[in-house]
C-alpha cells in the first residue's frame, strides 16, 4: 500500500513541524534504514538477471492498476504487488527483489508526477515492506517451495508486511490530517489479507510449474493476466459501491438542510465532501429581496473570495451556463486552451468542474468546484453518474430553498406592492421596541387612502390596484431612508419611524401628506392621490407592536376630521369601548339571531359537483352595522366565548345539512375551527354530540383549522385532531401558505386537505409566479396524499390554470358569493341540477350546470 500525492496550495501561515510533508516522510526513511540495512544484506550467490527484469516489469505493471481509496487529502493504493513480491523473495531473496521494487515504484511514481515529499515515503515504505517480509522469512526454519510450510512462511511474511505499510500511512495521514476513523482500518483489513493470499497462491502454483518446463508459461501468464482483470475489476465495482454510497449520504445530507442562509452553505459543504474537492464555490442570482450570493468552502479552514465564480464574464462560468453545451464543464491543466489556462490561474487550481444550477425562478446560478485533494482520482476518472445525480439533488435543493423563501416572502409581503405586510410590520416593530424597552423612540404612522372604496365601486379592482401601486410608489419615494414602508389591508399602508420623538413624526406624517398629494394617471382618468394620516410613537404611545398599531388605528379615524393628520390621544379610543359592548352583547346578539351564517358552495374541478359549501358567520349589530368577523372573531377568542360562537356556527350549518339529507342530497358543509377550542378539552364531545343531535354522519362535515395550528406544540402534542378525525369527518388545513407551517409539519397531523390562501389565487392570471407558488403547493400537497381546495377564484383563466395544475376543489365569486340561506336556495334551484346517486352511494349530488 502506497500514500498518493495531494496537490496542494502555497503555504499561507506557519505550520507546526510534525503537520509538514516530510515529518512522515523522515520517520519512514529512518525506521527502514534501521530495519533494511541489516535484514537486506547484499545477496553473496549470482542473480538471475530475467528474474530481477521480470521482478522491475511486473512490479511496474502492478503499480498501474491500483485500487485507490480516498480519505480526505490523503489517498491510499492497494496493488497486485504481493505477487511480484513472492516471485523476488523465492528467487533472489530480499536484497534484489527489494532493487527490483524501488526501481519499478520510482518510474511508476516519476510518471504520476508525485512530489518529493510523497515519493520518498512510498519508496521508504516500499524498500520497508520487502525488509519486513525478508526478516519474517528469516525467523522461520528453512523449507522447500513444495513443502506447504513455505507457502505459509510467505503468506505470513507478507500479511505482515503490508501491515507495517498500512501503519506507517496511518501515522502519515493522522501527522499531516487527523487519526483516520474505523471506515480506514475497515477498508484496508480485506485488501490487506485477501491480495498476500491471490499473490502467494499464484505465485508459488507458477513457480511450481515452471521447475517442470518454461512452457508452463503458457498456463501461469494467462492465470496472472485473468488475476490482474479480476483485481481491476473488483476496485471499479469498489469505487461504484462507495459513489452509490456517497450519493445516498449526499441525498440524505441536502433533504435536511435548513432553509435559511446556513442551508446553502450546508450544500456547498456537502458538495465538497461528497467529491472530495479542495474547494467549491455556489454563485446565486438575485431572488425576491436576496442579493446575488457567493458561498465558498475550502477544506481545512476558512476559504478566501475569489472573482471567478461571480464574474458574468469568467470562460468556465460562461461555458457551464450556455443552455446550448447543455451540461458540467470540466477544465484541466493538461488540456487547457490559452483562455482555459488564464481562468485556472485566476484560481490558483489544476483542475476545475463547472455545472448549471436552474434556481426557482428559472435563472441560472452556478456550481464550481476546484481540484480533488487526491490527483490519483480526478474529476474526469471519476463516477461520471455519481456527478449527475449530485447535480440533480442540489438543483432540487436550490429549489426547494427557494419555494420556501418563496411562500415565507409572500407571507410576510404584499403580493400586490411587495410591501411588508401587517404581519411583518409587527415583527419589525416588536423588535425595534425590545433592543432597549422603555427607551427606544419610533413613530409609527397610518395612512388610508380616502378614494380606494369610490375607485373600486366605479371604476373596478384592477383600477383600485392601480393607484394602490401608485400611492405605494410616493410613499417608498418621499418616506426617508431609514423608515420601513408597509401595506395594511385595502386602502391601508404604514410607515414605521426609527428613531424619531412623537413631534418628529408629526412633522414627517405631515410631510408625507404634502409629498404624495398628487394626480396619478389610472384607468385612462387623472385621479387625485387622498391620504388621511394617524399617527402613534413609542414609548409614549405604547410599548408592543400590538398596542401601537392600535393606537395609530384610532388617530387614522380621528385624521378625517381633522385635517388629514392626527396624533392620537386616549380621548380618541372609542374603539376600545365598542370592543367592551360587543364583548357583552355577544351571547344575547346569538340568542336575537343577529350573529348569522352564510354559505359559499364550493365545487369539483373535474366533475363540478358541489361538494361542500363553507358555512361563514356575520353579525348584523342594530348601532354598528355590519360588524366584520375579524372583530368579534378574535373577541370571542379573547373573552373566552369563542367556543359558544364555534356550538351555534356548527349548529346552524349542521341543521342545513340534515334538510339537505331529508332531500335525499349529500351536500357536506365546512365549519371554521378556532385554535383556541382545540385546547377545550370537551371539544370532541361537544362535536360528537352535535353530529348526533342532527343525525349528520360526520362524512358531511369537514373542520376547517387556521395554519398557526400545525405549528402549535400543545396542538401538535395532543390527540385532539385525531380524536376528531376519528368521528370520520375531514380535516382542512385553511389559508395554507400564509404562515410558517411547512409540510413537512402537516405529515404530523391527521390532515386531509389543504386550501390554498386566495392572496396566491387572485393573482394567478397575471403573475407567474403567484402561479407557480400555486402548482408547488398543489404537486407538493398530492404527493402526501392531501386534497387541494383553492379560494378566491373570481374569473375562468384561474379556474383553468387551476384545473390544469390538479387542483381538486374551487370556491370563490366565479362559482358564487357567500349567500344567506334563503338566497343559497334560490341559487341551487336556478343554477344546479341533481345527479344520480353514484352505486353504493346512498344519496344523490348537485352539480353547477353549464
Amino acid at each position: 500500500m502506497t500514500l498518493a500525492e495531494v496537490p496542494t496550495l502555497p503555504e499561507t501561515r506557519r505550520v507546526p513541524v510534525l503537520r509538514r510533508s516530510w515529518t512522515p516522510t523522515a520517520i519512514a526513511v529512518v525506521l527502514t534504514a534501521v530495519v533494511a540495512v541489516p535484514a537486506l544484506g547484499p545477496s553473496v550467490g549470482p542473480v538471475s538477471w530475467w528474474v530481477l527484469l521480470l521482478v522491475f516489469a511486473g512490479g511496474l505493471l502492478a503499480e498501474s492498476v491500483p485500487l485507490h481509496i480516498e480519505f480526505g487529502r490523503q489517498t491510499w493504493t492497494f496493488s497486485f504487488m504481493d505477487l511480484v513480491l513472492v516471485v523476488g523473495l523465492v528467487e533472489m531473496g530480499g536484497f534484489w527483489t527489494a532493487v527490483g521494487r524501488f526501481a519499478a515504484m520510482a518510474v511508476a511514481l516519476s510518471y504520476q508526477r508525485y512530489t518529493p515529499p510523497k515519493m520518498v515515503f512510498n519508496l521508504a515504505v516500499g524498500v520497508l515492506e520487502v525488509a519486513v517480509a525478508a526478516v519474517v522469512i528469516d525467523a522461520f526454519p528453512a523449507a522447500r517451495l513444495t513443502d506447504p510450510r513455505a507457502w505459509l512462511y510467505l503468506l505470513v511474511a507478507l500479511v505482515c508486511a503490508g501491515a507495517v505499510g498500512t501503519v506507517l500511512v496511518a501515522v502519515a495521514i493522522t501527522l499531516t490530517a487527523h487519526p483516520p476513523g474505523w471506515d480506514f482500518w475497515k477498508a484496508t483489513v480485506g485488501p490487506g489479507v485477501a491480495l498476500p493470499v491471490l499473490g502467494v497462491g499464484i505465485g508459488i502454483a507458477g513457480l511450481l510449474l515452471l521447475q517442470f518446463t518454461i512452457w508452463t508459461l503458457v498456463v501461469v501468464l494467462p492465470l496472472v493476466a485473468a488475476a490482474l482483470v479480476l483485481f481491476r475489476q473488483t476496485a471499479r465495482v469498489n469505487r461504484e459501491r462507495r459513489s452509490l454510497q456517497q450519493v445516498y449520504d449526499f441525498a440524505r445530507q441536502v433533504e435536511e438542510v435548513s432553509s435559511d442562509e446556513a442551508g446553502v452553505r450546508q450544500i456547498v459543504v456537502a458538495v465538497r465532501e461528497l467529491l472530495n474537492a479542495d474547494r467549491v464555490a455556489l454563485w446565486l442570482p438575485p431572488y425576491l429581496d436576496q442579493e446575488p450570493r457567493l458561498v465558498v468552502d475550502r477544506a481545512g479552514g476558512a476559504a478566501p473570495w475569489y472573482d471567478g465564480p461571480s464574474d458574468p464574464d469568467d470562460l468556465i462560468r460562461r461555458l457551464a451556463v450556455d443552455p446550448q453545451r447543455g451540461g458540467p464543464v470540466l477544465v484541466s491543466l493538461p488540456r487547457a486552451t490559452g483562455e482555459e489556462l488564464t481562468a485556472l490561474q485566476r484560481r490558483d487550481a489544476q483542475e476545475v468542474l463547472g455545472a448549471p444550477i436552474v434556481t426557482a425562478a428559472g435563472e441560472y446560478g452556478y456550481l464550481e468546484v476546484c481540484d480533488r485533494q487526491s490527483d490519483v482520482v480526478s474529476f474526469e476518472s471519476g463516477d461520471r453518474a455519481a456527478l449527475d445525480s449530485m447535480l440533480t439533488h442540489v438543483n432540487a435543493a436550490i429549489r426547494q430553498q427557494q419555494l420556501l423563501t418563496r411562500i415565507r416572502y409572500d407571507a410576510d409581503h404584499d403580493a400586490l406592492t411587495g410591501l411588508p405586510n401587517r404581519q411583518r410590520l409587527a415583527v419589525e416593530i416588536d423588535a425595534l421596541l425590545s433592543a432597549e424597552p422603555g427607551e427606544v423612540r419610533a413613530g409609527l404612522v397610518f395612512a388610508s387612502l380616502d378614494n380606494y372604496t369610490d375607485v373600486t365601486d366605479t371604476l373596478g379592482h384592477a383600477a383600485s390596484d392601480e393607484l394602490l401601486l401608485v400611492t405605494a410608489g410616493l410613499l417608498r419615494e418621499h418616506a426617508p431612508p431609514s423608515a420601513l414602508v408597509a401595506r395594511m389591508e385595502g386602502g391601508q399602508f404604514a410607515v414605521l419611524l426609527p428613531g424619531l420623538s412623537l413631534p418628529a413624526t408629526e412633522r414627517a406624517a405631515r410631510r408625507l401628506r404634502d409629498a404624495a398629494a398628487t394626480r396619478a394617471r389610472v384607468a385612462g382618468l387623472d385621479l387625485d392621490v387622498l391620504l388621511t394620516f394617524g399617527v402613534a410613537a413609542a414609548p409614549v404611545h405604547g410599548d408592543t407592536s400590538g398596542t401601537l398599531m392600535q393606537r395609530a388605528d384610532v388617530a387614522l379615524l380621528a385624521g378625517h376630521s381633522s385635517g388629514g393628520v392626527a396624533s392620537y390621544h386616549p380621548v380618541l379610543d372609542q374603539q376600545s369601548l365598542r370592543r367592551l359592548q360587543l364583548g357583552t352583547e355577544l351571547e344575547s346578539a346569538m340568542a336575537e339571531k343577529q350573529i348569522t351564517v352564510v354559505f359559499q358552495p364550493i365545487v369539483d374541478t373535474r366533475t363540478s359537483d358541489i361538494v361542500s359549501v363553507e358555512t361563514l358567520v356575520r353579525w348584523a349589530h342594530p348601532r354598528y352595522g355590519n360588524v366584520p368577523p375579524d372583530d368579534f372573531i378574535g373577541l370571542a377568542e379573547q373573552i373566552g366565548r369563542i367556543g359558544a360562537v364555534t356550538d351555534y356556527v356548527l349548529d346552524l350549518a349542521l341543521e342545513r345539512c340534515r334538510r339537505w339529507l331529508d332531500q335525499d342530497i349529500a351536500l357536506s358543509v365546512a365549519v371554521n375551527l378556532s385554535a383556541k377550542c382545540l385546547a377545550e378539552p370537551d371539544l370532541v364531545d361537544r362535536v360528537r354530540a352535535a353530529l348526533r343531535r342532527h343525525g349528520v354522519p360526520g362524512s358531511l362535515l369537514t373542520l376547517e383549522l387556521t395554519e398557526g395550528i400545525v405549528v402549535d406544540d400543545s396542538v401538535r402534542n395532543s390527540t385532539v385532531l385525531a380524536d376528531l378525525h376519528s368521528l370520520g369527518l375531514r380535516l382542512s388545513m385553511d389559508d395554507f401558505g400564509t404562515g410558517y407551517s411547512s409540510l413537512s409539519q402537516l405529515r404530523q397531523l391527521p390532515i386531509d386537505e389543504l386550501k390554498i390562501d386566495k392572496s396566491f389565487v387572485l393573482g394567478m392570471s397575471t403573475s407567474q409566479s403567484e402561479s407557480f407558488i400555486a402548482r408547488s403547493i398543489v404537486e407538493l400537497a398530492h404527493n402526501l396524499g392531501l386534497r387541494v381546495v383553492a379560494e378566491g377564484v373570481e374569473d375562468e383563466v384561474t379556474r383553468d390554470l387551476l384545473a390544469e395544475m390538479g387542483c381538486d376543489k374551487l370556491q370563490g365569486f366565479l362559482v358564487s358569493r357567500p349567500l344567506p340561506d334563503d338566497r343559497l336556495e334560490n341559487w341551487l334551484l336556478a343554477r344546479t341540477g341533481v345527479r344520480s346517486a353514484a352505486p353504493g352511494a346512498p344519496h344523490r349530488r348537485l352539480f353547477v350546470r353549464s
